[in-house]
């Protein structure tokens, strides 16, 4: 306002009809940001045309030559001039704008890349001739024929040749290229029928081919594990926990990984509503409520979700690019994806990330100093390893081992008084098993066999061996078990001798009082005082004493950015968290192996005991195999 240019003249404005090159230039600023937009827009027509395989080839990161190759239905020779019109469509008739079925419905994307490159059209129907037409900086030419057995292809080269300015705002090659890549990632996870192949011809020739996904076949979920492992690794399907949760209309499927299989940022987390990729922050904000409670703030939770819905509970049609969403019931979509996540990651148990075991492996793996050599030794049989350990077990009352009493007395002379030192073998008696109990070997967690210095147990099981630290697992036991108790009995708050009044905005007072039953079930209390002010006439008694102005703010903060807020609920669970720690078995302390058996049982029962309430494990399972391989007995 104060400038002295000012961004309309002292001279009466006039309005002008802008041209229709302008009108797709314009269009095309929105729809098209980088070559990875452009390649997105062509990818969701050729799926939207039935495309089984879909083949994208790109060069110098797409600004150079974008081309996009299908096996779909095809667009008849008659109707090519119109498809490069703008807001011709043959997705919807525009009667019903919330009932959408495809990815594209507006019709601006073939006329927006059109305007700002050279595109090239060349299709054909079942039965019908091939055909193609051609556009560059607005500029259509005549029909032509053409040479195709089936489906369509389009052709981009010099993406903004026309709007030169565009180009300064692109990244480098390697950068773009690698935005195309993950639009066809996202892309290919949402459609695990469909083949999808990437190939850059920057320099000429057959080029180099990027990345790869062969059609998968089963049912969704078999069809879905085996697209996500392609793409994420085979790591994130090991580690995946399959989801399968509905609410109110909405169904949500997918996998997500265990929460010690985390990440150091959010760059694994999908989320797809009705087959589209989306970034959404309720979404997102859901998702990282989900695992508040198992994760620390600076680690992030790896995922790949899809809500699918009746299209009239969601508009797609929010957002230029189509990227976000709005439900018609955000609560809904929120509750679904919390709620969803805790109940598969409560039914995981006590399972851990197997990375966990990788690296523990890798740590132990002794440098190599020359060509590895390999031991080809048969594994003993459990009759032939019960003997071995008979064999070499202490014989208290001989004064030594009993398998050498045989043995002469010079020979016997160097081992005496072997038997007097602490064994390595420590396996303590325990009451004779009836024969209907279960062998503790069998369990999960197996049988507690020592204790390695006063703070992790070491247990047997039939497949390896399991390494658990006794503190930050009987934590994680104590905090459910104090959640449990809260939950049941619910939150204990305490009366404020003086309610303290809290000054806020109109908008922020009717936020507050939507979520008012919700915090005072958490042992806040609230009530309008009149003007653009509350009271807060109760806190939570965990919490002892609070600043309760500042609370109220940081739940209004979070209400305003996520539509939900978590703020109360995770400084309870911290307190408890607290307690749980302080109330644990301390390290240091020496176990009987009947508490250690006991800890590992409750451990298999007690949901979320994978890992402590810091996201780290509680424990480590070696394999056999994988420990015969350390040794090199392969």
């Amino acid at each position: 306002m104060l400038r002295p240019d000012p961004k309309i003249s002292e001279n009466l404005p006039v309005i002008r009809q802008l041209d229709e090159a302008a009108i797709n230039r314009i269009a095309a600023g929105e729809v098209v940001e980088r070559p990875a937009s452009a390649v997105k827009e062509l990818v969701e027509n050729a799926l939207d045309a039935g495309a089984t395989r879909i083949e994208v080839t790109i060069a110098d990161g797409g600004k150079g030559l974008i081309r996009v190759k299908d096996d779909g239905c095809g667009i008849p020779e008659d109707a090519l001039p119109l498809a490069l019109s703008r807001h011709a469509t043959s997705k919807i008739d525009g009667s019903d704008l919330l009932n959408i079925h495809t990815f594209g419905f507006r019709g601006e994307a073939l006329p927006s890349l059109g305007a700002v490159g050279r595109l090239k059209i060349t299709s054909r129907t079942a039965g019908g001739q091939a055909a193609e037409i051609a556009v560059s900086g607005g500029r259509s030419e005549p029909v032509r024929p053409a040479a195709l057995s089936g489906g369509t292809v389009v052709e981009l080269r010099d993406l903004f040749y026309a709007t030169p300015a565009r180009l300064k705002f692109l990244r480098t090659d390697r950068a773009e290229g690698q935005a195309v890549t993950d639009t066809i990632k996202r892309l290919a996870m949402a459609e695990p029928y469909v083949g999808f192949t990437l190939r850059d011809v920057t320099g000429g020739g057959e080029g180099r081919v990027t990345f790869r996904a062969d059609p998968e076949s089963g049912d969704m979920f078999d069809a879905l594990h085996g697209r996500l492992a392609s793409i994420l690794g085979k790591e994130f399907a090991e580690n995946a926990l399959r989801i399968d949760a509905e609410r109110d209309g909405l169904h949500m499927t997918g996998y997500a990984a265990l929460p010690t299989y985390s990440r150091g940022a959010a760059v694994a987390q999908f989320l797809f509503v009705n087959g589209r990729p989306v970034r959404d922050k309720l979404l997102t904000g859901a998702l990282r409520a989900a695992y508040m409670d198992v994760l620390s703030r600076d680690r992030h939770p790896a995922a790949a979700l899809f809500i699918d819905c009746d299209p009239t509970l969601v508009d797609v049609n929010v957002h230029p690019a189509k990227s976000e969403v709005r439900f018609r019931d955000p609560g809904v979509a929120r509750g679904l994806i919390v709620s969803g996540l805790r109940h598969a990651l409560a039914e995981a148990g006590h399972r851990a990330s197997t990375t966990v075991a990788g690296a523990t492996l890798g740590a132990m793996r002794a440098e190599p100093i020359g060509p590895a050599r390999v031991y080809q030794m048969d594994r003993p049989s459990g009759e032939a390893r019960a003997t071995a350990y008979h064999g070499q077990a202490p014989a208290a009352e001989q004064g030594g081992f009993s398998g050498w009493t045989d043995r002469s007395n010079s020979t016997a002379a160097v081992f005496e008084g072997f038997a007097d030192q602490p064994s390595a073998r420590y396996e303590p008696e325990l009451p004779e098993r009836r024969p209907e109990e279960p062998r503790l070997e069998s369990f999960p967690l197996g049988a507690a066999r020592a204790q390695v210095h006063e703070n992790y147990i070491v247990a047997q099981t039939d497949r390896g061996m399991v390494l658990v630290d006794q503190h930050a697992a009987h934590e994680r036991l104590v905090y459910e078990k104090l959640k449990h108790q809260m939950a049941e009995n619910g939150v204990a708050a305490q009366a404020l001798l003086i309610p303290e009044i809290v000054e806020l905005s109109a908008g922020d007072c009717a936020r507050l009082e939507e979520f008012a039953e919700d915090l005072q079930a958490l042992g806040l209390t609230i009530e309008p005082f009149g003007g653009g002010a509350v009271a807060v006439r109760e806190t939570p008694a965990i919490l002892g004493e609070v600043d309760a102005k500042a609370l109220v703010l940081d739940i209004l903060d979070e209400l305003a950015d996520a539509g939900d807020s978590t703020t109360l609920k995770a400084r309870i669970d911290a307190i408890l968290s607290r307690v749980a720690c302080h109330g644990s078995i301390r390290s240091g302390r020496r176990m009987r192996v009947e508490e250690m058996n006991a800890l590992l049982r409750e451990m298999e029962a007690t949901p979320m005991s994978g890992q402590c309430n810091h996201g780290r494990p509680t424990y480590v399972e070696l394999k056999l195999s994988d420990i015969e391989r350390l040794f090199g007995r392969t």
